[in-house]
């Protein structure tokens, strides 16, 4: 996620105590032995039922703007061995639409695309609400009235199975009812101190140590150094490539931490979004078309009245080879961007990696060129947008390579390793079937036999 300003970016805000939820921060020696070396808050949640203690563990890890071919450019062994010795997708997986942090995160999870979970940016206005979601301040990050869907936490917890986030965008909000069991509040500095990134590691480890009707079942980690770096450098400078191989020696160390608890644990490495250069300067929209009248988040335009909205597009549909405008209705299904007035209207979409604005620095104020790493893209279009995919464990098969898919596909497979009943979703368990090795079939089905 694009940092606010030029210092250490602030993608998620301090977590803050809801009043009258059962929550309270972990200290040492509480819960029966947990000792985290994060500052973790507990919720009251139910223990595992029996039937959850029987099942399998999910170890799901997001690498925040780590693009699909990173691991082979940068030979990262520890990746490339996992890939190598379960499943992956060598050609990437396309994120949803825009292919930004807290959408595509929300996707991951709910298997929702963004106009059907509701966050269908990092910044954008609801005008039946008349207020702004922003994924920069905590406001907006801890009301889960903004998200529709029943991410993965909740759904585990509504079905007895406790679950961990650590530092995953949007696990602090109550959301379908639940919070995680645990999990770790974040602000800018916890993300920018290296010695959370181990701690990260230790701290799943120690969940998962905990008795059978305590620990958690899904555990959800959240890395950003090499969006960071991306956005900072660019995908290709030393410090981006530096960044790719420290979070390599992470994974393998998480991997290594993992295998020592002798639980049956399928770890899955996911990416959110890929990155790329931009090309050029900025574009600034209100320098093709007269905006009075419209509100704005960053490119999303938000016409007051009909005629607003029809003028506006007149004037930009021909304005420009480096963005498509269409009546939000008219947004080209394979965006699956068309059904929600959080969108806007019209609807702009970039042809290539152009950084696109609605209006320039306010008069007096510095104007920053784009940075030098971007995203947000259409990933049929812009395909260093691919993200990652690596699994392996004992429900996943070894050694398969799976062509580039769509990420809403990701939950019903999650929820399938985890014996959970997946909420409506965008997703279908046959993509990704043949990778488990019980080819997607419930116990007991002949097919499975």
């Amino acid at each position: 996620m694009a940092r606010l300003t030029g210092v250490a970016r602030t993608a998620f805000a301090l977590a803050l105590l809801v009043p009258g939820l059962a929550v309270a921060r972990v200290a040492a020696g509480q819960s029966k032995g947990l000792n985290p070396k994060l500052p973790l808050v507990q919720v009251d949640n139910a223990p595992n039922s029996t039937v959850a203690q029987g099942r399998h563990y999910v170890v799901l890890v997001s690498l925040e703007g780590f693009r699909w071919d990173y691991a082979k450019r940068d030979n990262a062994a520890q990746l490339l061995a996992l890939a190598k010795g379960g499943v992956w997708a060598p050609d990437g997986m396309l994120p949803a639409f825009p292919a930004l942090t807290y959408p595509n995160h929300f996707t991951i999870a709910t298997g929702l695309y963004p106009e059907h979970h509701g966050i269908v940016a990092n910044s954008f206005i609801d005008p039946a609400r008349q207020k702004t979601f922003n994924a920069f301040d905590p406001e907006s990050t801890q009301d889960g009235s903004w998200v529709s869907g029943v991410p993965l936490w909740s759904l585990a917890e509504s079905q007895g199975m406790r679950t961990a986030c650590i530092f995953w965008p949007g696990c602090d909000a109550e959301i379908a009812g639940h919070r995680p069991t645990w999990y770790a509040e974040h602000n800018s500095k916890t993300e920018a101190s290296a010695d959370t990134q181990q701690a990260r590691i230790d701290d799943a480890v120690a969940l998962l140590r905990m008795p059978a009707e305590q620990r958690p079942h899904l555990i959800l980690l959240h890395f950003s150094e090499a969006d960071d770096a991306g956005h900072e450098f660019g995908p290709d400078a030393p410090q981006t490539r530096a960044a790719v191989l420290k979070i390599d020696a992470l994974i393998g160390k998480l991997k290594k931490a993992l295998d020592t608890t002798g639980l049956p644990i399928d770890l899955v490495i996911v990416t959110d979004h890929g990155m790329t250069h931009p090309s050029g300067e900025w574009i600034t929209l209100d320098q093709f078309a007269n905006l009075q009248g419209f509100d704005v988040a960053g490119s999303l335009l938000y016409g007051k009245s009909e005629q607003d909205r029809a003028r506006v597009y007149d004037q930009l549909k021909k304005a420009s080879s480096q963005f498509m405008v269409y009546r939000r209705k008219n947004v080209p299904p394979e965006l699956n961007y068309n059904q929600n007035e959080r969108e806007g209207d019209p609807v702009i979409v970039a042809t290539g990696p152009f950084a696109i604005r609605a209006h320039a620095t306010a008069d007096g104020t510095p104007d920053r060129p784009p940075e030098l790493g971007i995203h947000g893209f259409d990933p049929r279009k812009v395909p260093e947008m691919k993200s990652n995919f690596i699994a392996a464990g004992p429900d996943i098969v070894k050694g398969k390579m799976v062509a580039p898919f769509e990420n809403v596909n990701l939950y019903p497979w999650l929820a399938h390793m985890l014996g959970l009943a997946p909420a409506k979703n965008d997703g279908s368990l046959n993509i990704l079937a043949g990778t488990l090795r019980d080819g997607g079939n419930e116990p007991g089905d002949d097919a499975g036999k």
